[in-house]
């Protein structure tokens, strides 16, 4: 069954696994992450849109990705980050810092 993609503009396109391992490779230029987890977490982003809808938007290709490249590389996740969300400042850097830091870190008392 195919999965399709709706874009922005409204245009649908056939759901392309490597589109996703390009875009995560990008992010982990550099990164001590394989090959294989790069295809490991696009299959997994396919296996999650697929349960989840027939026709699941490009948002919610991007947020499936940050989300497991979060736990996988907290650099390649700023870095996908700051393309996916269009980061136009380094407050931009600091506030999904910020985000990341609080998210992954328990407090402590």
């Amino acid at each position: 069954m195919p999965l399709w993609v709706v874009k922005r503009t409204g245009l649908r396109e056939p759901f392309d696994r490597a589109k996703v391992v390009a875009g995560v490779r990008a992010a982990c230029k550099n990164r001590p992450v394989s090959d294989a987890e790069m295809e490991e977490l696009a299959q997994s982003v396919e296996d999650s849109l697929r349960g989840a809808s027939a026709e699941p938007s490009s948002q919610e290709v991007g947020v499936a990705v940050l989300e497991r490249l979060q736990a996988l590389d907290d650099v390649a996740y700023l870095r996908f980050a700051s393309v996916y969300k269009g980061f136009e400042e380094a407050g931009d850097f600091q506030r999904e810092v910020g985000l990341l830091t609080k998210t992954t870190e328990p407090k402590r008392r």
